[in-house]
Formats: C-alpha cells, sequence, structure tokens
C-alpha cells in the first residue's frame, strides 16, 4: 500500500513549482499592467508559507542539526550563487567596451557617490540605533551601501522602463549595481578591520597591514584580473568552437551561466570576491559584443534571470526574522522604521542630485532623480550581512573580556536587524512606486479626458468649441487630442508623432490664426471624416 512522503524537499519542489506556475499564469498583467515587481510578489508569498505564516516552508529544518550558524551559511552560500549568475548576465547585457567608454560616469558613481551613500548610511544608523559605536555603524552601513543588480532589473526593464527611461540611463544604472557589489568589501572591511584590531586588540598595523594586502589587493585586485582573464577566455573558446561548429545550440546560449557558477566556485575556493569577478568576466566575455548580438532575441537568460528573482525572494519571505523586529527591546520597531525611511530618503538621491551635472550619463534633473530614488537594497545587502556575521563569529574567538563580548553580540544583533528591515522596506517602497506613479497619472488623465468629452456633448460640433466672432471676439476652437503614437522604439531613439489631421488644427491655433464659425464647422467634419468618426 502507497504511502504518503510528506519530505521537506517535496514539499520545497511543490511550493516553488506551484507558485511560479500560478505567477507564469498572470505574469504578464501582474508586471506590465499593475507594474508589480515579481521580488515584491515573490517575498509576500515566502511571509504567508513562512514560519510566520502556513509554516510550509521551515528554513530552519532545512539547516543541518536545525542549527541557526548552518542556516546562515545557507543564506550566504545562496546569495553568492544568485548574485553571480546574475552579475555575468548584466555584464553580458552591456555594450562591447561599455566599463571603458562610460569610466568617467561610473568613477563618480563608484567613488565619491558610494562613499557618500556609506557615510551617510553609517551616520544614520548610529543616530538611530542605539548601542553602537560609530566604526560598528559604519560597518553595518557598508552592507546596504552597494545598490542590488536583481532589484535594478525589475526597474530598468519592462513596458515602463522601454516607454519612460532612457536606455543610456538603463544601461548606467545597470553598470553601476553590477560593479558596486563587488567594491562593497573595501567599505565593510576597512571598519570590520578597525573595530577588530583597533577597539577589541591593541594591534592597528596588523588591521592596516591586512587591509591593504588581503582586502584591496587578493581580495579586490586579483578579482578583476581573475575575472577579466576567465571570461576574456572562456568568450575566444566559445568564438572557436562555434566557428568550427562544435558547440550546439543549447550550449552556446547556456554558457554564460556556466561561466557565472565556475567563477562562483572557484573564486569561492580561493578567497577572492566572486561577485565582482563574475561582473568582470560578464564584460569581458562580451566585450566585441558578439555573444550579446547572438543571443539579443533569446529568451534563455531572462528566463534563468526571473526563476532566480523568485526562488530568493521567496526564501527572504520565510526566513526573514519577522518574529524578531519591534520584539529586541534594545532596538524598537520605531527606530528601524525611522531609519529605513531616513536611509530611503538621504543615502542616494541628494548625492546623485548635487552630482548629476558631472555624471556623463545623466541628463538632467528629472533623470538625476530617478537614478537616485531607485537605487534598491536587495540581495547584494544580504550577501555582506552574513559575510559580516561569519567575521563577528570569528571574533568572539578571540581572547576578549567580557563587556567586548557583548559588544559584539549587539553588533551581530543589530546588523541582522537593521540590513533585514532595510532590505525589506527597499523591496517594498520600489516595488510598488511604479505603480503609484502610474495611478498618480492616470487620475488626471482621466478627469481632463472626461471634461473633453463633456465639452464636446455641449458643442455639438465635433469636439469643436467656438466663442464665435460676432461682437470683436476673437474665435477660439479646442480640440481633445488623442494619446501621442510611438512610432520608433529603437536602442536610443524614441519619436512622438501626432495623427496629421489633429497636428493641422493644433497648429492653426498655436500660430494664432482664428476660424470664422463656418470654418470652424467645416474643419469639424473634415477631422471626423479622418478619424473614421
Amino acid at each position: 500500500m502507497p504511502n504518503l512522503i510528506i519530505s521537506e524537499f517535496n514539499i520545497v519542489c511543490t511550493v516553488l513549482g506551484g507558485f511560479v506556475l500560478a505567477f507564469g499564469l498572470v505574469s504578464f498583467f501582474v508586471k506590465e499592467r499593475l507594474y508589480l515587481s515579481e521580488a515584491l510578489i515573490a517575498l509576500l508569498m515566502g511571509v504567508a508559507l513562512g514560519p510566520y505564516g502556513a509554516h510550509i516552508i521551515r528554513p530552519l529544518s532545512y539547516a543541518r542539526d536545525n542549527s541557526e550558524e548552518n542556516l546562515d551559511s545557507i543564506n550566504l552560500a545562496f546569495s553568492r550563487l544568485v548574485l553571480g549568475v546574475q552579475l555575468v548576465l548584466a555584464g553580458v547585457q552591456l555594450p562591447k567596451k561599455y566599463l571603458i567608454h562610460e569610466w568617467k560616469s561610473l568613477g563618480i558613481l563608484l567613488g565619491p557617490v558610494m562613499t557618500v551613500m556609506w557615510l551617510v548610511s553609517g551616520t544614520i544608523i548610529y543616530g538611530l540605533i542605539p548601542g553602537l559605536t560609530y566604526v560598528q555603524s559604519l560597518a553595518i552601513g557598508a552592507c546596504i551601501t552597494p545598490t542590488d543588480p536583481i532589484l535594478s532589473n525589475t526597474i530598468v526593464k519592462g513596458k515602463f522602463a522601454d516607454k519612460h527611461i532612457p536606455v543610456p540611463l538603463q544601461r548606467i544604472i545597470i553598470a553601476e549595481s553590477g560593479a558596486n557589489d563587488g567594491l562593497g568589501y573595501p567599505f565593510l572591511f576597512l571598519a570590520l578591520y578597525i573595530y577588530r584590531y583597533a577597539f577589541l586588540s591593541d594591534r592597528v598595523g596588523h588591521g592596516v597591514s591586512l587591509f591593504f594586502t588581503e582586502t584591496i589587493s587578493y581580495t579586490i585586485l586579483l578579482s578583476v584580473v581573475y575575472g577579466g582573464v576567465v571570461g576574456w577566455l572562456a568568450k575566444d573558446l566559445l568564438h572557436l568552437a562555434s566557428e568550427r561548429k562544435l558547440v550546439d545550440r543549447e550550449s552556446f546560449l547556456v554558457f554564460a551561466i556556466a561561466l557565472a557558477l565556475f567563477i562562483v566556485g572557484t573564486c569561492g575556493m580561493i578567497g577572492t570576491d566572486d561577485v565582482l569577478a563574475c561582473f568582470i568576466a560578464g564584460n569581458a566575455f562580451t566585450l566585441d559584443d558578439w555573444f550579446r548580438l547572438e543571443t539579443l532575441d533569446d529568451s534563455l537568460q531572462p528566463t534563468i534571470d526571473m526563476l532566480l528573482n523568485i526562488t530568493i525572494f521567496l526564501w527572504f519571505g520565510a526566513v526573514a526574522p519577522w518574529s524578531e523586529f519591534g520584539t529586541t527591546s534594545e532596538i524598537p520597531i520605531g527606530r528601524l522604521l525611522g531609519m529605513a525611511i531616513l536611509i530611503l530618503l538621504l543615502r542616494r538621491p541628494p548625492i546623485i542630485l548635487l552630482l548629476h551635472k558631472y555624471i556623463p550619463r545623466i541628463n538632467n534633473l528629472r533623470e538625476a532623480a530617478f537614478a537616485g530614488y531607485f537605487g534598491p537594497i536587495g540581495v547584494s545587502a544580504i550577501f555582506y550581512l552574513y559575510v559580516t556575521i561569519e567575521f563577528l563569529r570569528q571574533t568572539e574567538k578571540l581572547p576578549l573580556d567580557e563587556s567586548q563580548i557583548k559588544g559584539v553580540h549587539t553588533m551581530m544583533t543589530a546588523t541582522k536587524l537593521v540590513v533585514w528591515f532595510s532590505v525589506i522596506a527597499s523591496v517594498i517602497v520600489h516595488g510598488i512606486t511604479v505603480p503609484v506613479i502610474k495611478l498618480g497619472n492616470a487620475i488626471p488623465l482621466s478627469i481632463s479626458r472626461s471634461v473633453s468629452r463633456v465639452t464636446g456633448n455641449l458643442s455639438g460640433l465635433g469636439g469643436f468649441v467656438s466663442r464665435g466672432s460676432s461682437g470683436g471676439r476673437s474665435s477660439v476652437s479646442t480640440l481633445p487630442l488623442p494619446d501621442p503614437v510611438l512610432t520608433d522604439q529603437r536602442a536610443d531613439v524614441r519619436v512622438i508623432s501626432m495623427p496629421s489631421p489633429v497636428a493641422q488644427v493644433t497648429g492653426d491655433i498655436e500660430r494664432g490664426k482664428t476660424l470664422s464659425w463656418d470654418e470652424n464647422l467645416e474643419r469639424g467634419r473634415e477631422e471626423r471624416m479622418a478619424m473614421g468618426l
């Protein structure tokens, strides 16, 4: 007699597969009509199915011995995997030699802008989260400094982005979010080394030496060189195999994803920055634009991107420490909420608005406001969170006194709550921003169209309203104009055209040409005939 086998593996497969199926049935409506991000939907579903909801997804039971430390290791590994694949794909999406051509824009975004984001985040955390020193706050602030490539993709892709965001701005946001993920290491380890070697022990020189040798030289520079070399070799080998017809189409399409897995694994073994190496490898892999153009119309990479987004944010919804928000006496929920609001408002927008004239790919104040606001906090912050916790667990093993051990525990708790709360706030706020914008634009537009229809019906002249020419008054005619027609959606070219009859009437009015009553009536008939009315 068959038995029910309700194992954790079967439950996870059922939940993940069922959610992807259900979301797939309404994905176009949700993303292109409601403009909701898949990350937000997956996060909410993870909450509903996790330990604080239906208790179907039980993250702690997946960890060996139900250990919190082992669960943290799972979160770190999962974040590394998703970031690695996403960053290679982000690098592949950019045009050839993009990092070289846009060095000035990226230099400002990754230099002054990122530094100010780090300092502002650390200062806000220091001011609102009790029990932390300024150095500890800077370490936590470093976790949320990088913008997230996964959440950035949900903003710069899709129907809304194609209509409202210039392609050069989309690309610079993708490039910045990819590069600054790996460059979060110096900010994080500068603060962590100061904390360990200046505050917990009297070995400042040793800490400085480690920062420049391990973090800057080994972790950062070696990652750049390694990612560039591996990406270049992979490109040449794939090109050679393709020319000799040795590779089939399926293997060709999945090559970039396999490259990401290889780099994540090898960088993990040698202890370098796999996140930065993946992004550099993606750029080197498509340095001549060959692979990008060959896969431009293929849907495999966007499909993998979507699956990874849904999976990791579903997991985040289940694994986030919801029960700890507000229950920790040292950090009230009000302080976390105020901190999240201030970080979203002050961490990035002011410095982008201040320096936008020096960033060539940001052309005006409107684009600066967009680039400043949409700097989401996501998977990269969770990655750095668990890098920090791993570092602090090693710090605990040092010969410390009781007060120092208490300080380490306080920092671990604060880091976990602050970073998780910031990520959740960013996913929610950035996930609903576009629908709010669309709703705000739709309401006055609907009112305007309703008024135009009423006015047109009252006039009885096919939409014309005339005050006539008697009594010395000049006649003025107005026509409810149809929506502009988007006639060209190529990469950097957008042509907005108006239907020619309407444009003619509008031009007459703008030039000050007055129309008599009979001319108005005749023009109304012509317009109705031209529009098939």
